[in-house]
C-alpha cells in the first residue's frame, strides 16, 4: 500500500525542521518519525532509506529555492540585476518558515566522503541547476567570458552561504553582493589590445 502524501508531507516536513538544521548523520531517523508523528513502516513504504527520505526533501527544497529565485530574477530591472538577484533569493529563502541558517545542499555535500548516491544525485541537481541559471544570466551581460563570469559568480554564493555555517548571527547577503558586483564590474571592464 502506498504512503500518503500527507506522510510524505510530514516526513518532508521533519527532515526540513529538524534534519537540515541539526545535520543527517547527527540525526537518528527516530528522531525524524517522532517529530513527523509517523510510524517507521510508514517510511519505509514511501523510501527505501532514511538517505531516500533526505533526497526527496532535498528536492523539494530545490525547487522551492527555484522558485524563490525565479521570483527575485524577475524582479530586477537589469540585466545585472537578474546576475545579482540570486542573493535576494538568497536572503528571500532564508526568512521563509521553511529556511534554515545554512545551505541544507551544502552541509549534505560536507557530511559525506563518499555520498550515497541518492543525495550525491540531489546536491549535483542543485550545482547544475545554479551554474546553468548563472550562466543563462551572464551570457545576457555585455562581457568576454559569460561561462567563467558565472563561474565566479557561483563561487561567490557558494562563499556567502558557507559562511552561514561559520556564522549562526549572519543573514544578509551584503559582502556577498559586494564581491559578486565587484567581479561583474570587472568582466564588464574593457581590455586594452594585447600587443
Amino acid at each position: 500500500m502506498p504512503v500518503r502524501t500527507s506522510s510524505v508531507d510530514k516526513l518532508l516536513d521533519a527532515v526540513d525542521e529538524v534534519v537540515f538544521r541539526r545535520g543527517i548523520e547527527t540525526t537518528p531517523i527516530d528522531v525524524v518519525l517522532a517529530h513527523a508523528g509517523v510510524s517507521a513502516a510508514t517510511l519505509y513504504r514511501g523510501f527505501r532509506s532514511k538517505e531516500a527520505l533526505i533526497a526527496a526533501a532535498l528536492e523539494r527544497r530545490q525547487q522551492r529555492w527555484q522558485q524563490v529565485w525565479d521570483d527575485a530574477i524577475a524582479a530586477a530591472g537589469s540585466a545585472e540585476g537578474r546576475l545579482l538577484a540570486v542573493f535576494d533569493a538568497i536572503d528571500d529563502f532564508g526568512q521563509r518558515p521553511d529556511g534554515a541558517r545554512w545551505c541544507a545542499f551544502l552541509g549534505a555535500a560536507a557530511e559525506y566522503a563518499d555520498p550515497p548516491v541518492e543525495i550525491a544525485t540531489a546536491v549535483q541537481r542543485d550545482t547544475d541547476h545554479l551554474r546553468r541559471t548563472l550562466q543563462g544570466l551572464a551570457a545576457d551581460l555585455p562581457c568576454a567570458d559569460s561561462d567563467a563570469l558565472a563561474e565566479s559568480i557561483l563561487v561567490v554564493v557558494t562563499g556567502e552561504l558557507a559562511m552561514r555555517l561559520r556564522d549562526p548571527h549572519l543573514r544578509g547577503s551584503t559582502t556577498g553582493r559586494h564581491i559578486a558586483a565587484a567581479v561583474l564590474a570587472d568582466a564588464q571592464e574593457p581590455r586594452p589590445p594585447i600587443s
